[in-house]
């Protein structure tokens, strides 16, 4: 934990969705306030995801003591994307509530006062992972540091703040000008932040997790596979397959004799044994898992056409390479 942090009036603890270390390092040129900032990389949690990290971050809990283990998750006997809290028939909030779900508070149960964009207060997700917290939305970045500056001078000690763009761009336009142009417009947002700041106050940036392009490297699994699974869930760089009763074995054999050249083959209980999801995995959990488990660390995806979006994923994330799970814990003090 970066010095600054520990004498501060006020903490403002934002997290850029998908901002790696490895990205924002080689980008220093591009991203000079974020690279300036005291602090080094940290190791996000298993699996790399938004759902996962996002639900660790405002808890303080790993995966397994909160419970929300994928993009893509089962329950009650369907697949639910935990973002949108809904299988591909239709929402879950009244038969999977968010309380039901994930039932610890955010925030060590203080009220703190959280910064989202607006459209994300009230959904399912935001009520799992931020549970007790005080929501406060903008619609344009621009407003990020207003808001959060306005809290701080309100009384606030800590504010905890997000932002999606740089994992947006990410995922639709890759590595590149695209990409660059995100992050420089999220540094000139730090930088308004800092600037918005009293000088004993401190902004603590971190990130949920990294990326990796893989572009149109999908990976199908053969027939001989998809024959022996009832479900898939997770996500391309985390995939999880769900055995037909009595095939266990033989799936996870399949899997590594098709995968095992580019991705971590492992059945479920070498997952729990290995601590992916944290040192105690209870017992309850296991049924939100499948059976093996395949995490590529080479750039490669593997498809599923359930959670295959309406348009191309060019960077993902979830899997264990260092660019995925190496994120940023960078201080900057404010300037007022």
């Amino acid at each position: 934990m970066p010095l600054a942090v520990a004498d501060a009036s006020a903490v403002v603890v934002l997290v850029l969705d998908g901002l790696g270390w490895q990205q924002l390092e080689e980008r220093a040129n591009v991203a000079p306030v974020l690279n300036s900032l005291a602090g080094g990389p940290i190791s996000t949690v298993a699996p790399s995801t938004t759902a996962t990290a996002l639900s660790s971050i405002a808890t303080g809990l790993t995966p397994a003591e909160h419970g929300i283990l994928g993009y893509r998750m089962l329950m009650r006997g369907a697949v639910t994307n935990m973002l949108r809290w809904a299988t591909d028939e239709g929402v879950r909030r009244h038969d999977v509530s968010p309380r039901e779900l994930q039932p610890a508070r955010a925030f060590c149960g203080q009220r703190v006062p959280y910064v989202t964009s607006q459209e994300l207060i009230g959904s399912s997700f935001s009520d799992a992972h931020l549970f007790g917290g005080v929501a406060h939305g903008y619609r344009a970045l621009s407003s990020l540091p207003v808001v959060v500056s306005e809290l701080v001078k309100s009384g606030a000690r800590v504010v905890h703040a997000y932002y999606p763009g740089v994992d947006k761009i990410a995922h639709e336009r890759g590595f590149g000008e695209f990409y660059d142009a995100e992050l420089a417009c999220a540094d000139r947002m730090v930088d308004d932040l800092l600037n918005r700041l009293p000088r004993d106050a401190v902004v603590l940036v971190t990130a949920d997790h990294g990326q990796v392009e893989v572009g149109d490297r999908l990976l199908c699994p053969s027939d001989d596979v998809l024959r022996m699974i009832e479900l898939q869930s997770g996500e391309g760089r985390m995939r999880w397959m769900h055995a037909r009763p009595g095939a266990e074995e033989d799936l996870f054999e399949a899997a590594f004799e098709e995968f095992g050249d580019v991705a971590w083959v492992r059945r479920r209980s070498e997952v729990i044994e290995e601590g992916w999801f944290g040192p105690h995995f209870p017992a309850p959990m296991n049924g939100r898992l499948g059976d093996v488990v395949i995490a590529p660390f080479a750039p490669v995806s593997l498809f599923e056409e359930a959670d295959s979006g309406p348009f191309n994923l060019i960077c993902r994330h979830g899997s264990l390479t260092e660019d995925e799970v190496l994120v940023p814990l960078i201080a900057g003090e404010g300037r007022r």
